[in-house]
């Protein structure tokens, strides 16, 4: 079976080679989609024999919906690889040996990645194994278009899950990780408005048909239950949650840095964020006015849908502070 694999590189000089040499044995077509790195990142992947596009950068999920509408991609299946994730041998070996026997009817494969934080591999706190469908036959596959959180969803047939090690293991500063997870989180704070408002259309296509069990579950337990409480309440249970019930003091000093930084700042930043910008747009008496506000203060160009509110004016229910 010939595998094409898919990387969005932005500055990933770090990352990409390792990235590269992780799956150069069982891949046929390597596409390095690039958003305008300075730091020679297309360099170090046109070497290695990767194909080099460009492309001006939106969000995560239309970057890559673009390279799977707009590349040549040869290979029967497609593989998604961040730059800064690793396909270890045992994997390759998996991957090579029952790809080629699975039944016509399977269509996607979902992987177990780990997470490699301060260079040591975070097992607890309910983040190890996180199943995520990453590898698909070619055209009954795509990414949801959501500005954060975003997975890739399958048709057509079942899933399958294989065992063997793929790591999220970024080398990059703390400084790296607090910036990026600020930008997450003005995304995902985008995301909560448009499920409250309903500002733009929402991809709903994530089940446990089209992915992964594990992946729809979270997402019907963050949109149905987590994003309805408090946040002030929500990011504190997370946190205990995962850091008492789900173990996650087991994987020690680093773990602990991990832990709070993910699993309890990040998400209180989501809800800071959300609280600030309900605030700002509760004046507004439609969606267009409301999105233009969005796009101003987040940077993040927002279209609203053509119809109008239900009501005269945004209800203030939707909009108050959930403190």
């Amino acid at each position: 079976m010939s595998i094409t694999a898919i990387i969005l590189t932005y500055n990933e000089s770090i990352h990409i080679e390792r990235a590269i040499r992780s799956i150069q044995a069982f891949t046929d077509q390597i596409c390095v989609v690039d958003s305008g790195s300075t730091d020679g990142t297309t360099d170090i992947a046109k070497r290695l024999g990767a194909e080099i596009h460009t492309h001006a950068f939106v969000n995560q999920a239309r970057q890559f919906q673009w390279a799977l509408d707009t590349l040549d991609i040869r290979g029967e299946w497609v593989l998604r690889l961040d730059a800064d994730e690793i396909i270890e041998p045992e994997l390759a070996r998996e991957i090579t040996e029952k790809l080629p026997q699975l039944p016509s009817d399977v269509v996607g494969v979902n992987l177990k990645r780990k997470h490699i934080f301060m260079d040591r591999w975070v097992r607890h706190g309910g983040r190890y194994p996180l199943v995520m469908l990453r590898l698909w036959r070619h055209g009954q596959g795509r990414i949801e278009d959501r500005w954060m959180d975003e997975h890739m969803v399958v048709w057509g047939g079942r899933t399958v899950t294989f065992d063997g090690g793929f790591a999220d293991h970024n080398l990059n500063d703390l400084s790296y990780f607090t910036t990026k997870h600020n930008q997450y989180a003005t995304r995902e704070a985008i995301e909560v408005l448009n499920q409250r408002l309903g500002l733009f259309a929402r991809d709903d296509a994530l089940n446990a048909r089209s992915a992964s069990f594990q992946a729809s579950s979270k997402r019907w337990v963050k949109e149905r239950l987590y994003n309805r409480i408090p946040f002030t309440v929500s990011a504190t249970l997370y946190f205990l949650w995962r850091y008492v019930f789900q173990l996650g003091f087991l994987d020690g000093r680093s773990g602990l840095v991990y832990h709070f930084l993910q699993g309890y700042w990040y998400r209180f930043l989501v809800g800071a964020k959300v609280m600030e910008l309900e605030r700002a747009v509760a004046p507004l008496r439609d969606k267009a006015a409301i999105c233009a506000e969005l796009t101003r203060l987040t940077g993040h160009k927002l279209v609203a849908q053509s119809e109008p509110l239900a009501t005269s004016g945004v209800n203030e229910s939707q909009l108050a502070p959930r403190l």
